[in-house]
């Protein structure tokens, strides 16, 4: 097995670990209920929204011309395809931002739970109110871009699907993260740093999705999944991953700035 697959297996084995922990921990279900209703019902919504939107979609993107019969199916399953799950897409991420504090709550409890005690490195209230909407807002904002990168031919959907897991994964770790002292730049620097765990993660709650019911359990086994698997890779790594990420992208903009300056 190679080191990426490996990873990348790691990643997609916190979300089964995150339905086991919310098992095995019966103080965290009062946090569950609401979230993992509020995500059923607008995941639905955007089911039904994407199957009523599909007909125009196709009428809009379907060729003038007509084409051959083997050409025409693949182009409207496609296209019915892509619409459905960017209804779904918009639907989970409009649940999630109204549920994103209840989520954040949960994830300081599972982290208690684990370490005995949060990690609060952030920089006040203010900021983390500011990141924590920014980090909310994340998936809902990657909707759009996921649809029309499915309507790439052939390595169009294999995209949209990696994109779609890893904006999943950043808006689940994004709690532990603010925490943890990291603004939206140092974010992205640690999702580089661990981009095949984040795109296993991602991926596997994208296909747990999928499945009827469970999916109702998702959004809060996304959220403790993240909160491990965050805290997974601090314990492998050592305390100094966050700050880490940080400092790289920190030295990326001392670097620019010297470019700008001409600096020795």
């Amino acid at each position: 097995m190679t080191p990426t697959l490996s990873r990348v297996l790691s990643g997609a084995w916190r979300l089964p670990r995150g339905v086991a922990f919310l098992f095995f921990n019966p103080s965290l279900w009062p946090l569950v209920a609401l979230p993992a209703i509020l995500a059923g019902i607008f995941l639905v919504g955007g089911l039904l929204l994407g199957l009523w939107a599909a007909p125009f979609v196709e009428r809009l993107l379907a060729p003038g011309e007509p084409v051959p019969p083997w050409l025409a199916f693949p182009v409207r399953v496609l296209i019915w395809m892509a619409t459905l799950s960017a209804g779904a897409a918009v639907g989970f991420g409009v649940a999630l931002l109204l549920v994103s504090p209840i989520l954040d709550q949960l994830s300081r409890r599972v982290e208690r739970l684990v370490r005995g005690a949060t990690d609060d490195r952030g920089s006040g209230l203010a900021w983390e109110v500011k990141e924590s909407l920014r980090g909310a807002f994340y998936f809902l904002a990657a909707a759009p871009g996921i649809l029309l990168l499915a309507f790439i031919p052939i390595i169009g959907p294999a995209l949209a699907v990696l994109w779609a897991g890893f904006a999943l994964a950043f808006q689940f770790s994004d709690p532990p993260l603010t925490r943890r002292g990291l603004d939206f730049g140092q974010k992205r620097a640690w999702h580089r740093r661990y981009r095949a765990e984040a795109v296993g993660f991602g991926i596997t709650g994208l296909v747990a999705l999928l499945i009827p019911f469970a999916d109702l359990l998702v959004a809060p086994a996304l959220a403790v999944g993240a909160t491990l698997m965050v805290l997974d890779l601090e314990d492998r790594d050592g305390e100094g991953v966050a700050r880490s990420a940080g400092e790289e992208i920190s030295m990326t903009r001392r670097n620019r700035a010297c470019r700008r300056h001409f600096c020795s």
